[in-house]
């Protein structure tokens, strides 16, 4: 009986326990700060993220791990079997 209440009490502090914020981003450009060393990847263009490093210090540059398109694939056509 204790073993139970003591797992319920476990995950139930796992469920409201306080976890950091995790940026959802993989973006085309990233801007690397100077100022404290972080790189956020969160930016569509390369004029947005110097609008964001402009005046704080930093550079842009691509993000290497942005996935490129999928190739186009020709969606395939099945023939119709008819009788003759």
């Amino acid at each position: 009986m204790r073993t139970s209440a003591f797992v319920a009490l476990i995950l139930t502090a796992a469920a409201f326990a306080h976890r950091p914020a995790v940026a959802g981003y993989n973006l085309p450009w990233c801007a690397n700060y100077y100022d404290s060393n972080v790189i956020a990847c969160s930016f569509t263009s390369f004029e947005q993220c110097r609008a964001s490093v402009s005046g704080v210090g930093g550079h842009c540059t691509q993000n290497v791990l942005y996935p490129p398109p999928p190739p186009y694939v020709e969606p395939h056509r099945v023939k119709s079997r008819r009788a003759s």
